[in-house]
């Protein structure tokens, strides 16, 4: 079965959080508790279907107990948007506990928070807005922002970006870009994956996650925080190369992790790798 056919056994659930809407998907491992013990957020390209290995070692392990939420981030799937035009990543963050509170009892212990790309910006600044709910923050080939490049080049970044989005839509941005989130060992059915993926978000809330990229300051909310934290990227990702993911590590004193000659899309393509280091399958 493919990858593709294999993401419909994870049915997306739905919460009001106040006046709007937050989709997200959920696995657990057979036994386990009610509480959560994961939350996992994408990139932007991508929703919560990006982490189906994820959700599916979950669903199967026998050990660790493991409890996955994966979210669709506001303005993607059926989650609603947020309610300004150019939101920051603390916007995010906020929607998030909003989201967990509403989601009760269940999300009322400290949980592994993990960020891939532009999702390391949310995960950081929620793990910033309450410390307290998180024990572990984990970041996947962590997007960075750019508060601090020059005006010029974050307006330059930004234009560029929307152009390209308004000049092929999200299914052109699929069947451009989706080979260039993995690297050249990536089979033709990962591929197709994350073009299916990305093919389906909405030009509105990935142009709000954007200009949240295009101002984010993923160093500066990282440097207020004293949680465990962790970095990992793959060697072959050109989106968000490891010497910067590296560097970012060293910066804030958290352990760098090369995930190997994988790209961008690393918890697809590093899936077992990726599930060790978020305690998801036991280490040898």
């Amino acid at each position: 079965m493919s990858l593709i056919a294999q993401l419909p056994s994870f049915a997306p659930e739905t919460q009001v959080v106040g006046d709007a809407m937050l989709q997200y998907r959920r696995a657990r491992t057979p036994g386990a508790g009610d509480a959560v013990t994961h939350v996992l957020l994408h990139g932007i390209g991508s929703a919560s279907g990006s982490w189906l290995a994820q959700l599916q070692q979950a669903r199967d392990a026998q050990a660790p107990a493991s409890h996955v939420l994966a979210w669709d981030a506001p303005g993607y799937g059926a989650s609603t948007a947020l309610p300004m035009d150019t939101p920051v990543a603390a916007d995010y963050a906020r929607r998030l506990w909003q989201w967990l509170d509403a989601l009760g009892a269940q999300t009322a212990g400290p949980l592994t928070l993990v960020g891939h790309s532009l999702g390391a910006l949310m995960a950081a600044a929620a793990t910033a807005m309450a410390p307290a709910r998180v024990t572990r923050l984990v970041l996947l080939a962590p997007a960075q922002g750019y508060a601090r490049a020059e005006a010029a080049e974050r307006e330059r970044k930004l234009a560029d970006r929307l152009a390209n989005l308004a000049a092929l839509g999200p299914a052109g941005m699929a069947q451009t870009r989706a080979s260039a989130m993995l690297s050249g060992n990536a089979s033709a059915e990962q591929v197709a994956f994350v073009g299916h993926v990305m093919a389906q978000i909405h030009p509105a809330g990935y142009t709000q996650a954007a200009r949240m990229l295009a101002g984010g300051d993923l160093l500066g909310d990282l440097q207020r925080l004293h949680c465990p934290v962790l970095v990992a990227s793959g060697s072959a990702d050109t989106i968000t190369p490891a010497a910067g993911c590296e560097r970012l590590a060293a910066q804030v004193g958290a352990p760098y992790v090369s995930l190997g000659p994988v790209g961008h899309s690393c918890a697809l393509e590093a899936a077992e790798q990726v599930h060790r280091l978020l305690g998801l399958k036991e280490t040898a």
